[in-house]
């Protein structure tokens, strides 16, 4: 749905609680995953979550799956670098 820019999408509340249900579990699974012995992997398993829980955020309570392209394209460039910052810390962590 594609939303001009004086009108607001009016999303269902629904929607709202099943991101959210979707959001405790997997923090439920973040926490998992430190309590699971699985080495440099939990590190990694934890970032991903994150993204992946911020991703959700973003996009339901931030709006952003109605926001104009420039909008969406800021953010994608946004990403990329953190995604650049977070290779390269890898990398250093990686070479300790």
């Amino acid at each position: 749905m594609e939303a001009s820019r004086d009108e607001h999408v009016l999303v269902p509340y629904r929607v709202y609680a099943i991101v959210w249900a979707v959001l405790v579990l997997l923090t439920g699974l973040t926490v998992g995953a430190h309590f699971a012995e699985m080495g440099h992997v939990a590190i990694l398993t934890a970032i991903l979550i994150a993204t992946l829980k911020v991703t959700l955020v973003m996009l339901y309570f931030m709006h952003l799956r109605s926001e104009q392209p420039v909008i969406v394209a800021m953010v994608v460039f946004v990403l990329c670098t953190y995604g650049v910052f977070l290779a390269l810390t890898f990398t250093d962590y990686i070479a300790r």
